[in-house]
């Protein structure tokens, strides 16, 4: 699916990517997360893109698992839950 120049701004991944169970249910549960949890935890996320935009491009394009696990680990170096520890910066999707 290519990205619509027409429609409003999407921070999420907007490539092409096979829409099967795993995936969609994955990206669906970070949508999900963006639209609800994320308001209330905050920008606590030093990394561009941030840790959800990020899991959500690693799920569709590799899939659940591998995806899932790149996030974790992305997730896992930010240590958004930390003030002293973490990195920080531009972290692309490989």
């Amino acid at each position: 699916m290519k990205p619509d120049p027409a429609s409003p701004y999407s921070r999420n991944y907007q490539g092409d990517w096979p829409r099967t169970p795993g995936r969609v249910i994955g990206t669906g549960a970070v949508r999900l997360y963006q639209l609800t949890l994320s308001g209330f935890i905050g920008n606590s996320c030093r990394h561009i893109p941030t840790c959800s935009e990020y899991a959500f491009e690693a799920i569709a394009r590799y899939g659940l698992m591998r995806g899932g696990w790149m996030a974790a680990r992305r997730i896992a170096r930010c240590n958004p839950w930390s003030k002293l520890g973490g990195t920080h910066g531009h972290d692309p999707v490989p």
